[in-house]
């Protein structure tokens, strides 16, 4: 005949199990945040690293930068810095160190952007604009360090190219005017920002439907948008 006494044992130990299997997900938890950091990280530098030698046009540009804002959208800040930081170094060794720091500047560094005005859940009009300011920095970043590489003034390429554009504007528009340097350099630095929000508008578009299927959804877009998007 059993004792009494192991039925009344058995339930406590079978609380204290049920109680170990409840914390076993959160000390899950930072080993799964490295092994998605990691992942993450290295579909970046896959996406950078394919458009680099196979450039597609702007399909895969769009994505430089989401791996890295999803890490820290799911997990932290300091998971978003590096994931920023380990894209960097993938991409310093598959490529060489000057590829690598025209990823992290500005993708990297606008993928924790995203992720923190997304994960705060910011409005559009301050990713966007946030975003929009940093692509331009970048895009300055790149025209400097371009230029120290190959020896050559790469800004002076750009303001040929944005005078003939001011000369055919001021000939479309029947205006016998030869553009000023002021015109033509804030004409220059007007392309620069639209490109860069036209870019950021689409990456938030881009996110906006991708990680609503993810489970992690950004904020929500303007009504406007909404209704162009005909997305409820």
């Amino acid at each position: 005949m059993s004792d009494p006494h192991s039925f009344q044992e058995n339930p406590s130990s079978d609380l204290t199990t049920s109680q170990q299997s409840e914390r076993s997900p959160g000390k899950s938890a930072p080993p799964l945040a490295m092994v998605e950091t990691a992942f993450l990280a290295s579909t970046a530098s896959l996406i950078y690293f394919i458009n680099f030698y196979f450039p597609l046009g702007p399909l895969l540009r769009i994505f430089f930068a989401i791996p890295v804002a999803i890490v820290y959208l799911r997990w932290s800040a300091r998971a978003g810095w590096m994931a920023a930081g380990v894209s960097g170094l993938l991409l310093a060794v598959l490529m060489g160190p000057i590829p690598s720091l025209l990823y992290v500047m500005p993708y990297g560094v606008m993928g924790v952007l995203l992720g923190a005005a997304w994960r705060r859940r910011s409005p559009w009009i301050v990713s966007v604009a946030l975003g929009t300011l940093l692509g331009a920095i970048g895009f300055f970043f790149r025209f400097w360090l371009m230029s120290i590489w190959s020896g050559r003034d790469l800004w002076v390429y750009l303001i040929v190219e944005v005078t003939e554009l001011a000369e055919w504007i001021f000939d479309k528009l029947g205006l016998l005017l030869q553009p000023s340097m002021l015109v033509i350099q804030v004409l220059a630095l007007a392309l620069v920002l639209v490109s860069n929000l036209v870019y950021l508008f689409v990456v938030h578009l881009v996110a906006w439907l991708l990680l609503d299927r993810l489970g992690n959804p950004i904020p929500r877009p303007p009504r406007w948008v909404q209704v162009l998007m005909d997305y409820e």
